[in-house]
Protein backbone atom coordinates (compact mmCIF):
# COMPACT_ATOMS: atom_id res chain seq x y z
CA UNK A 1 0.00 0.00 0.00
CA UNK A 2 2.90 2.65 0.47
CA UNK A 3 4.17 1.51 -3.03
CA UNK A 4 3.61 3.89 -6.07
CA UNK A 5 1.17 2.64 -8.57
CA UNK A 6 2.70 1.63 -12.08
CA UNK A 7 2.24 4.54 -14.80
CA UNK A 8 -0.01 3.79 -17.98
CA UNK A 9 0.74 5.46 -20.69
CA UNK A 10 -2.38 8.11 -22.69
CA UNK A 11 -4.18 6.95 -18.56
CA UNK A 12 -4.07 10.54 -16.83
CA UNK A 13 -1.69 10.70 -13.46
CA UNK A 14 -5.09 11.75 -11.57
CA UNK A 15 -7.17 8.94 -12.68
CA UNK A 16 -4.46 6.22 -12.25
CA UNK A 17 -4.49 7.44 -8.58
CA UNK A 18 -8.14 7.14 -8.11
CA UNK A 19 -8.01 3.49 -9.97
CA UNK A 20 -5.09 2.80 -7.32
CA UNK A 21 -7.46 3.47 -4.28
CA UNK A 22 -10.09 2.68 -5.71
CA UNK A 23 -8.70 -0.95 -6.02
CA UNK A 24 -7.17 -0.43 -2.28
CA UNK A 25 -11.29 -0.01 -0.97
CA UNK A 26 -12.60 -2.41 -3.04
CA UNK A 27 -10.04 -5.68 -1.88
CA UNK A 28 -10.66 -4.35 1.63
CA UNK A 29 -7.20 -3.13 2.02
CA UNK A 30 -8.98 0.21 3.42
CA UNK A 31 -11.93 -0.49 5.40
CA UNK A 32 -14.94 1.27 5.59
CA UNK A 33 -14.69 4.75 7.55
CA UNK A 34 -11.08 4.44 7.60
CA UNK A 35 -9.09 7.73 7.29
CA UNK A 36 -6.63 8.17 4.18
CA UNK A 37 -3.06 9.44 3.64
CA UNK A 38 -3.27 12.89 3.64
CA UNK A 39 -3.14 15.10 0.10
CA UNK A 40 0.86 15.63 1.28
CA UNK A 41 1.13 11.62 1.51
CA UNK A 42 -0.47 10.66 -1.03
CA UNK A 43 1.64 13.20 -3.18
CA UNK A 44 4.46 11.89 -2.38
CA UNK A 45 3.85 8.18 -2.58
CA UNK A 46 2.58 8.49 -5.85
CA UNK A 47 5.43 11.25 -6.83
CA UNK A 48 2.90 13.62 -8.10
CA UNK A 49 1.69 17.37 -7.03
CA UNK A 50 -1.13 17.65 -4.43
CA UNK A 51 -3.57 19.43 -7.02
CA UNK A 52 -3.26 15.36 -8.98
CA UNK A 53 -4.13 13.52 -5.81
CA UNK A 54 -6.98 16.38 -4.99
CA UNK A 55 -8.46 15.61 -8.56
CA UNK A 56 -8.29 11.80 -7.99
CA UNK A 57 -9.90 11.76 -4.70
CA UNK A 58 -13.24 14.72 -5.97
CA UNK A 59 -13.29 11.72 -9.01
CA UNK A 60 -13.74 9.28 -5.71
CA UNK A 61 -15.93 11.05 -3.84
CA UNK A 62 -18.07 11.61 -6.85
CA UNK A 63 -18.41 8.14 -7.26
CA UNK A 64 -19.18 7.77 -3.66
CA UNK A 65 -16.02 5.93 -2.04
CA UNK A 66 -14.99 8.69 -0.08
CA UNK A 67 -15.88 11.59 1.81
CA UNK A 68 -14.04 14.08 2.62
CA UNK A 69 -14.49 16.68 5.79
CA UNK A 70 -13.07 19.86 5.99
CA UNK A 71 -10.59 20.23 8.23
CA UNK A 72 -10.72 16.41 8.81
CA UNK A 73 -9.55 14.55 5.92
CA UNK A 74 -10.79 11.79 3.51
CA UNK A 75 -12.39 8.90 4.64
CA UNK A 76 -13.29 5.40 2.82
CA UNK A 77 -17.24 5.81 2.59
CA UNK A 78 -19.33 3.56 5.03
CA UNK A 79 -22.14 1.34 3.64
CA UNK A 80 -24.94 3.37 3.83
CA UNK A 81 -27.42 2.21 6.36
CA UNK A 82 -31.14 2.16 5.55
CA UNK A 83 -32.96 3.94 8.80
CA UNK A 84 -36.61 1.97 8.26
CA UNK A 85 -39.65 4.87 9.57
CA UNK A 86 -42.83 2.61 10.42
CA UNK A 87 -45.73 3.04 12.55
CA UNK A 88 -43.12 1.46 15.30
CA UNK A 89 -40.15 3.46 14.95
CA UNK A 90 -37.66 2.09 17.27
CA UNK A 91 -33.35 3.53 17.15
CA UNK A 92 -31.93 -0.03 18.68
CA UNK A 93 -34.21 -2.43 16.80
CA UNK A 94 -33.45 -0.86 13.53
CA UNK A 95 -29.82 -0.39 14.43
CA UNK A 96 -29.27 -3.94 15.07
CA UNK A 97 -31.67 -5.11 11.91
CA UNK A 98 -28.67 -4.42 9.87
CA UNK A 99 -25.86 -6.44 12.29
CA UNK A 100 -24.46 -3.32 14.41
CA UNK A 101 -24.17 -2.34 17.84
CA UNK A 102 -26.15 0.88 18.69
CA UNK A 103 -25.75 2.65 21.48
CA UNK A 104 -26.17 6.47 22.93
CA UNK A 105 -24.78 9.60 24.24
CA UNK A 106 -26.95 11.94 26.52
CA UNK A 107 -25.57 15.50 24.87
CA UNK A 108 -28.40 17.89 26.81
CA UNK A 109 -31.17 16.98 29.20
CA UNK A 110 -32.84 19.86 30.74
CA UNK A 111 -36.14 21.68 31.17
CA UNK A 112 -37.32 24.47 28.97
CA UNK A 113 -40.46 26.65 28.03
CA UNK A 114 -41.79 25.60 24.76
CA UNK A 115 -41.02 27.49 21.44
CA UNK A 116 -44.49 27.83 18.90
CA UNK A 117 -43.17 24.57 16.97
CA UNK A 118 -42.52 22.37 20.22
CA UNK A 119 -45.64 23.46 21.54
CA UNK A 120 -47.50 22.60 18.17
CA UNK A 121 -45.66 19.28 17.92
CA UNK A 122 -46.76 18.35 21.40
CA UNK A 123 -50.24 19.74 21.41
CA UNK A 124 -48.93 22.14 24.56
CA UNK A 125 -49.28 25.78 24.91
CA UNK A 126 -46.13 28.05 24.21
CA UNK A 127 -44.29 29.20 27.16
CA UNK A 128 -45.27 25.43 28.99
CA UNK A 129 -42.62 23.48 30.42
CA UNK A 130 -41.28 20.65 28.48
CA UNK A 131 -38.19 17.95 29.02
CA UNK A 132 -35.91 18.73 26.35
CA UNK A 133 -33.20 15.63 25.64
CA UNK A 134 -30.82 16.07 23.10
CA UNK A 135 -29.01 12.80 22.62
CA UNK A 136 -26.50 11.21 19.56
CA UNK A 137 -27.45 7.84 18.09
CA UNK A 138 -24.08 5.70 17.45
CA UNK A 139 -24.01 2.07 15.27
CA UNK A 140 -21.29 0.52 15.84
CA UNK A 141 -19.18 3.57 17.21
CA UNK A 142 -20.23 5.39 14.00
CA UNK A 143 -22.78 8.85 14.69
CA UNK A 144 -25.51 8.07 12.76
CA UNK A 145 -28.77 10.23 14.24
CA UNK A 146 -28.58 13.35 16.53
CA UNK A 147 -32.15 13.86 17.97
CA UNK A 148 -33.74 16.24 19.94
CA UNK A 149 -36.34 15.04 22.32
CA UNK A 150 -39.28 16.95 23.70
CA UNK A 151 -42.19 15.78 26.45
CA UNK A 152 -44.42 17.25 28.63
CA UNK A 153 -43.43 17.81 31.88
CA UNK A 154 -46.79 18.38 33.28
CA UNK A 155 -48.13 14.80 31.90
CA UNK A 156 -44.65 13.33 32.63
CA UNK A 157 -42.96 15.20 36.08
CA UNK A 158 -41.05 12.35 36.66
CA UNK A 159 -39.79 12.01 33.37
CA UNK A 160 -36.33 13.43 33.29
CA UNK A 161 -34.82 12.41 36.15
CA UNK A 162 -35.39 8.71 34.95
CA UNK A 163 -34.07 9.48 31.10
CA UNK A 164 -31.06 9.98 32.96
CA UNK A 165 -30.40 6.68 34.43
CA UNK A 166 -32.07 5.27 31.28
CA UNK A 167 -30.43 4.60 28.14
CA UNK A 168 -33.35 4.04 26.17
CA UNK A 169 -36.37 6.73 26.18
CA UNK A 170 -38.55 3.05 25.85
CA UNK A 171 -37.46 1.90 28.99
CA UNK A 172 -38.30 5.18 30.65
CA UNK A 173 -41.28 6.18 29.12
CA UNK A 174 -42.68 2.60 30.32
CA UNK A 175 -42.14 3.75 33.73
CA UNK A 176 -44.28 6.58 33.72
CA UNK A 177 -46.82 4.68 32.34
CA UNK A 178 -46.52 4.72 28.43
CA UNK A 179 -45.97 0.86 27.34
CA UNK A 180 -46.44 1.51 23.68
CA UNK A 181 -46.28 4.21 21.54
CA UNK A 182 -46.45 4.68 17.73
CA UNK A 183 -45.72 7.35 14.90
CA UNK A 184 -48.59 9.57 13.93
CA UNK A 185 -47.00 11.34 11.55
CA UNK A 186 -42.94 12.34 10.36
CA UNK A 187 -42.20 15.38 8.07
CA UNK A 188 -38.88 15.08 6.17
CA UNK A 189 -36.61 18.04 4.77
CA UNK A 190 -33.07 18.40 3.94
CA UNK A 191 -30.42 21.14 4.62
CA UNK A 192 -26.93 21.85 4.46
CA UNK A 193 -25.60 20.88 8.61
CA UNK A 194 -24.51 23.45 10.92
CA UNK A 195 -21.10 23.55 12.37
CA UNK A 196 -21.72 21.57 15.71
CA UNK A 197 -23.81 19.39 13.66
CA UNK A 198 -21.36 18.13 11.62
CA UNK A 199 -18.72 17.94 13.93
CA UNK A 200 -20.80 15.66 15.70
CA UNK A 201 -21.80 13.45 12.76
CA UNK A 202 -18.53 13.51 11.35
CA UNK A 203 -19.56 14.65 8.40
CA UNK A 204 -19.05 17.56 5.70
CA UNK A 205 -20.06 20.72 5.82
CA UNK A 206 -20.83 20.54 2.24
CA UNK A 207 -23.25 17.41 2.22
CA UNK A 208 -27.01 17.55 3.29
CA UNK A 209 -28.24 16.23 6.12
CA UNK A 210 -31.89 14.94 6.06
CA UNK A 211 -34.79 16.12 8.88
CA UNK A 212 -37.58 14.29 10.69
CA UNK A 213 -40.15 15.80 12.01
CA UNK A 214 -42.32 13.58 14.22
CA UNK A 215 -44.67 12.72 16.96
CA UNK A 216 -45.26 9.74 18.56
CA UNK A 217 -48.86 9.01 20.17
CA UNK A 218 -49.81 6.89 22.72
CA UNK A 219 -52.28 3.48 22.34
CA UNK A 220 -55.09 6.29 23.08
CA UNK A 221 -53.25 8.69 20.31
CA UNK A 222 -52.24 11.11 22.91
CA UNK A 223 -49.02 12.74 22.08
CA UNK A 224 -46.03 11.11 23.64
CA UNK A 225 -43.24 12.75 22.35
CA UNK A 226 -42.30 15.19 19.32
CA UNK A 227 -38.87 15.09 17.79
CA UNK A 228 -36.02 16.42 15.27
CA UNK A 229 -33.75 13.95 14.35
CA UNK A 230 -30.45 14.68 11.81
CA UNK A 231 -29.20 12.01 9.45
CA UNK A 232 -25.90 12.34 7.88
CA UNK A 233 -26.58 11.56 3.84
CA UNK A 234 -23.54 9.77 3.34
CA UNK A 235 -24.16 7.18 6.03
CA UNK A 236 -27.57 6.80 6.07
CA UNK A 237 -31.41 6.65 4.03
CA UNK A 238 -34.44 6.72 5.34
CA UNK A 239 -36.79 4.06 4.39
CA UNK A 240 -40.68 4.71 4.69
CA UNK A 241 -42.38 1.02 5.62
CA UNK A 242 -45.81 0.32 5.38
Amino acid sequence: MTSAAPRERGLALWRQIAQALETEIGDGSRAPGSQLPTEAQLAARFDVNRHTVRRALEELARAGLVRVEQGRGSFVAEDVLDYAVSARTRFSETIRRHNKEPSGKVLDLREIPADATVAAGLGVAPGDRVIRLERLGLADGRPVTLGLHYFSSVRFPGLRALLQRHPSITEALAEVGVSDYRRQVTRVTARLPQPHEAALLAMARNRPLLVTENVNVDQNGAVVEFGVTRYPTPRVQIVFEP
